[in-house]
């Protein structure tokens, strides 16, 4: 950088700030603005909605009202660093740091499963850091796997070598996604397996692969499901949510108590909702793990049908970005980042939404961009920096 001028490599030759700013190549030009506003504002929605659930929550905040919402601001702030340094770095980049990326994501996921590996709500998930932090390594695998996966199917079909990936490939990235996957199963934490197996399922269908690959990971994922239950792989706790879920009226008072308090706080907001902080449930502190899994019962409750639909609709807006940005981008490796990204977003929300109004099991997964949590916070803004990258480094002829 010299003076007022600057030059980054790949958005055009060197210009006045000013006038790069505006140009048609320029960087700012080419971000995808309504993702990044859909992505700021839900956030933001998210923190006042987390602070509402924790003010009052003197056994969880410290004794501290502000001590989750600043926390989750941090948090965001954190992600949205992470969005710029992947921009920055860019894609094509990362690309070739998979291996690597791929190797601590796994030595992660492994050491939950040592005497460094913590508890929590159930989960034997986590990795406590210290000072109050915790650190969720399957969150990040979400992005290795996409990244991994779309590196090798797309390796020999963007050198022009082959039109679609052959079976040997289809193979290969399968058997790279399942070592974490097995490993998360082992935990377990079922609802991040969820979410990575319907990863592949997009990967593999925006890679152009044999729809009989997809039709075979089908029916091997409903066998799958079978041997994990009958083989007690899952834990009681597990097993009881898909029980309540098939049986709400089983145990009201017991497995049930999350769901049925969740409807019945988003059953009470009408159309305008009860009011920013004024929610009964919400208040009353009715609703377990409200700022994590359940935050969007504080919405239902409090800003009603209105505020939970503009939730609904923002999280559409990135979907639908993001499908743009997959069928606009003129490499294979880029659209199936494009694609994983959207089948990971798209799941988590309905899985997340849906449990609140008991039409999905509950699974344990955070709301993108709006539960409180860290690990979460940052895995789905380095996937927005990740649709950002192959949106500004696309041909502008795309």
């Amino acid at each position: 950088m010299t003076g007022n001028s600057f030059s980054v490599s790949g958005y055009g030759p060197e210009r006045s700030g000013w006038t790069r700013l505006f140009a048609r190549d320029s960087l700012a030009r080419r971000l995808d603005w309504p993702i990044l506003f859909s992505a700021i504002a839900l956030s933001l929605i998210g923190a006042a909605l987390v602070y509402s659930a924790t003010r009052n929550r003197t056994e969880l905040n410290q004794g501290d009202p502000y001590y989750f919402l600043l926390r989750h601001l941090l948090n965001t702030g954190i992600g949205f660093a992470l969005m710029v340094g992947t921009v920055w770095l860019g894609h094509r980049t990362l690309r070739t740091a998979v291996p690597i990326l791929y190797g601590i994501s796994v030595l992660l996921i492994l050491l939950v499963l040592t005497p460094m590996g913590a508890t929590i709500n159930g989960a034997h998930a986590w990795i406590v850091v210290g000072g109050g932090f915790s650190l969720q390594p399957s969150e990040f695998v979400k992005v290795t796997i996409i990244l991994g996966m779309a590196m090798l199917l797309a390796a020999r079909v963007d050198a022009g070598d082959k039109p679609h990936p052959d079976h040997r490939t289809v193979v290969q990235a399968l058997g790279l996604a399942t070592v974490p996957i097995l490993i998360v199963l082992l935990m377990p934490d079922l609802g991040s397996v969820m979410v990575m197996v319907v990863i592949v399922l997009g990967v593999l269908l925006t890679s152009g692969a044999s729809n009989r690959w997809i039709f075979g990971l089908l029916g091997t994922g409903a066998l799958g499901a079978v041997l994990v239950w009958q083989l007690g792989v899952l834990d009681e706790y597990q097993i009881n949510r898909f029980a309540a879920f098939a049986n709400p009226e089983l145990d009201p008072a017991g497995v049930g108590y999350n769901t049925n308090q969740a409807r019945i706080a988003i059953g009470s907001g009408g159309l305008l909702g009860t009011g920013l902080f004024k929610g009964s449930q919400t208040t009353g502190q009715f609703v377990p793990e409200q700022q994590t899994d359940f935050v969007f019962t504080v919405a239902g409750e409090e800003l009603g049908f209105v505020g939970a639909g503009l939730i609904i609709l923002l999280l559409g807006v990135v979907l639908w970005r993001a499908c743009r940005i997959a069928r606009e981008t003129t490499e294979l490796y880029g659209t199936i980042v494009a694609g994983g990204i959207i089948a990971w977003f798209a799941f988590q929300s309905f899985e997340n939404i849906g449990m609140t109004l008991g039409i999905m099991p509950v699974a344990g997964l955070p709301l993108p961009f709006v539960s409180y949590g860290g690990s979460s916070m940052f895995a789905v803004w380095v996937a927005v920096g990740l649709l950002q990258s192959i949106r500004v480094q696309r041909p502008m002829s795309a």
